[in-house]
């Protein structure tokens, strides 16, 4: 069975970048389409980005697109979400989740599509 990590979330000011890590094991990721999700206090969690099993194939959240980039290393077993220019409605934690898929394909919007989902990181920007 995966087992999904996040890393890398922290405090960072208005215009600031981070970068999230979400790294798998227990099995490769090669086969799988990775989304990324967040969640502020009093809302409801929200489809950020995801990339497909490939990579070829990425979306984005309009609130996201143009500051948020998604890429992978399968020798790693690792994907990243590179964030940057961020903002204070950022602010949430910030869950990778997998699921099987072709590397032609993968949603940002559907959470109900992924199988394995991390435990969070937090990503809080503010000054």
């Amino acid at each position: 069975q995966m087992q999904l990590v996040e890393s890398g979330g922290g405090l960072v000011q208005p215009g600031g970048s981070l970068r999230l890590s979400c790294a798998a094991s227990g099995s490769t990721l090669d086969l799988y389409a990775i989304g990324w999700f967040r969640q502020a206090p009093g809302k409801e969690r929200e489809g950020v980005s995801c990339i497909s099993s490939s990579g070829d194939v990425t979306h984005y959240n309009d609130s996201v697109k143009g500051r948020f980039t998604a890429s992978r290393d399968n020798a790693k077993n690792t994907v990243y979400l590179q964030m940057s220019d961020l903002k204070p409605e950022d602010t949430a934690v910030y869950y990778c989740a997998s699921t099987m898929g072709p590397g032609y394909y993968c949603s940002a919007e559907n959470a109900w599509e992924y199988d394995y989902w991390g435990l969070g990181t937090q990503v809080t920007v503010s000054s």
